[in-house]
């Protein structure tokens, strides 16, 4: 069946024990039965039950589209390489989770490798046209998984990217791509991953109205549905723009909310957007998390990431690369350098640190 099979892994696999399992009570996280960060008070600040993450999208990237993969070159090697890609991403792991990082944000689509695009001509998606899931790209998302697994860390699983949903040739395909992860993820026991159907939902730019924020609780309600039948549930949710507020039917749907903070320049936005969310109509206790946001001043005595722990919202970083700025800066922009190798991400990682009180 080759690349183009739905893809099942073999009895061995399915039969590996799982190291780490995140599940959802109220509005906190649990790993393997406890809370996250347990008893952590920052500042007077409860911190317990958070999921502090990265935005960490390009982890199993891969162009199709020779006339943009040379844009990806490494700067050493001046070739793009998807494997080396990823063995690096795996190989610094570790580093991220000893300075507190709990989770990381995935996506069968990437995000734009630019940062921001107007334009997306490559191919980057390990959904085929049909649905059907690409078998390199998805080897490379297990290696990550299990390593995550391994370091009691979660994967904020995102399937589809807007510039990129248009690779699938109709709605049924999309519906085809949701059911096919579901059963990916199912038929290899994996415990440690969260789904976010698609990322920022409200963007103009999807081709797929099941895709958009009217309709995407559809999909959110189609993977509870499939993965609670199958006896192994999904915890599952979509994210919106920057600034945006979730609306009633994925509030209703979602067993989480995922927010972005991009555009939002101001931190006392972030706690409104925090308060606002617990507002819409059909919210109950529930996890809020942002999961991308390129707005830092670390150093400063409030930021982004402080409003949102101080409106006990869990907070995700969204690095990326800047005119001008070399292979060492960013984590979205291809190729990337995994290792805190900027001043950007060192201060990031100094505050979670402090946070969450790990000592790395």
């Amino acid at each position: 069946m080759g690349d183009r099979a739905a893809l099942r892994p073999a009895a061995s696999t399915i039969q590996t024990p799982r190291a780490t399992v995140v599940s959802i009570v109220k509005d906190k996280f649990y790993i393997n039965g406890q809370p996250t960060y347990k008893g952590r008070i920052w500042n007077g600040v409860p911190i317990e039950g958070l999921l502090f993450n990265s935005r960490m999208v390009q982890a199993i990237f891969d162009d199709r589209n020779p006339a943009t993969v040379t844009r990806w070159a490494y700067p050493d090697t001046r070739k793009w390489d998807p494997e080396r890609n990823t063995a690096e991403f795996i190989a610094t792991m570790p580093t991220w989770r000893k300075h507190g990082l709990l989770a990381i944000t995935l996506n069968l689509q990437g995000g734009s490798p630019e940062g921001y695009s107007k334009a997306q001509p490559w191919h980057n998606s390990a959904i085929h046209a049909d649905g059907t899931l690409d078998e390199k790209y998805m080897a490379r998302l297990a290696q990550v998984i299990d390593k995550a697994d391994e370091l009691g860390m979660v994967v904020i699983l995102g399937l589809y990217y807007f510039g990129q949903d248009e690779r699938l040739k109709d709605e049924q395909a999309v519906i085809a791509g949701v059911d096919h992860v579901v059963d990916w993820l199912i038929a290899r026991r994996y415990t440690n991953v969260v789904v976010e159907v698609n990322n920022e939902c409200d963007v103009k730019r999807y081709d797929h109205d099941i895709l958009k924020a009217e309709r995407v609780h559809e999909l959110i309600e189609r993977v509870k549905t499939r993965s609670r039948e199958k006896n192994h549930p999904l915890w599952v949710s979509t994210s919106y723009g920057g600034g945006s507020i979730p609306k009633p039917n994925v509030v209703k749907a979602a067993d989480f909310l995922l927010l972005h903070g991009n555009g939002v320049h101001d931190p006392q936005r972030i706690t409104e957007m925090v308060h606002q969310t617990r507002r819409v109509q059909g919210y109950r206790p529930m996890p809020i998390l942002f999961n991308e946001d390129d707005h830092y001043d670390f150093d400063k005595p409030n930021n982004n990431f402080i409003a949102a722990v101080k409106a006990y919202a869990s907070w995700g970083y969204f690095d990326y690369r800047r005119k001008g700025e070399g292979f060492d800066e960013g984590y979205q922009s291809v190729p990337v350098n995994w290792q805190i190798s900027s001043e950007r991400k060192r201060g990031f990682f100094r505050l979670l640190s402090e946070i969450t009180g790990e000592k790395p």
